[in-house]
């Protein structure tokens, strides 16, 4: 019932459909990469699946074959329209199990009923990772997830403190979830051919860190550390805090090293500079 290349371009000539770059639309064709995409995020059958931008319904297809129901996001009309028809004619015991929401992502805050319990998901580069931080942070009932991006982009998702591509999306992922890279997928599978390889990140919730500083607060500390990533945390800090000499104390207060740099931090030890924030 997957798509190959052929039902794929069929399907994109149906709807006149041109592939943007603006919309970061690269389709998945190979049946063994959807089955591998499945089978590594870990959905059962008791899962809800929450897929965003399904396109023309390659992983849709596949994670129906699996998870109790899909709920999916595309924000195309032609393709939110077209999606129902595509699993009616290739996978109709399943159609009651699909609901689509014609919206974007990254303004969707409230989903129909069952709640997801996962979410899978192609993403573009463009929006990837402040769609992955909206999702998990607006529906708290999801677990863990499965995510593909472009490669450099699932490098800095899972990066572990102290590494060369830690920064703002790796710290405030860690927020919500705990995240691995857990493969490769090469240009070949998608349609068009995008001209870099993606990687598959594995997410799984966890509680915050203890704090009584709001997430707002932490994430603030956490943008001004790295927008100035050259620069000491007592220099990178000094506008929150009023002065150079304000964020040392801070700092010190809070266990850390004014002369560190922000990529040395776990989110927990920025937790800890935004209680102390005046």
């Amino acid at each position: 019932m997957l798509l190959d290349p052929r039902t794929i371009r069929e399907l994109a000539a149906e709807l006149d459909l041109r592939p943007t770059k603006q919309r970061g639309q690269n389709f998945v064709h190979d049946p063994n990469t959807v089955r591998r995409i499945v089978a590594a995020s870990g959905i059962g059958p008791d899962d809800v699946v929450l897929e965003i931008g399904p396109g023309l319904g390659s992983l849709t297809l596949g994670l129906l074959d699996v998870a109790q129901h899909v709920t999916v996001v595309e924000i195309e009309p032609s393709l939110a329209a077209r999606l129902p028809r595509t699993v009616a004619e290739r996978a109709p015991a399943a159609s009651e199990r699909l609901t689509v929401v014609e919206s974007d992502a990254l303004a969707v805050d409230t989903l129909p009923d069952p709640q997801p319990t996962a979410v899978v998901a192609n993403l573009p580069y463009n929006v990837s990772v402040p769609v992955i931080l909206h999702v998990m942070e607006r529906f708290a009932t999801i677990a863990r997830g499965l995510v593909m991006v472009q490669l450099e982009v699932a490098d800095r998702l899972a990066a572990p403190p102290g590494s060369r591509t830690y920064g703002v999306p790796s710290a405030k992922l860690a927020w919500y979830a705990s995240a691995r890279r857990v493969g490769t997928v090469p240009p070949t599978v998608f349609w068009p051919v995008p001209n870099v390889d993606s990687g598959l990140v594995a997410v799984e919730r966890r509680d915050p860190p203890a704090t009584s500083a709001s997430r707002e607060r932490v994430f603030a500390v956490v943008d001004a550390a790295f927008g100035q990533r050259r620069k000491m945390l007592r220099g990178a800090l000094a506008g929150l805090f009023g002065s150079a000499a304000a964020a040392a104390l801070a700092l010190d207060a809070a266990g850390v090293d004014p002369q560190a740099r922000g990529e040395v931090l776990d989110i927990a030890a920025f937790a800890r500079v935004a209680e102390q924030l005046p």
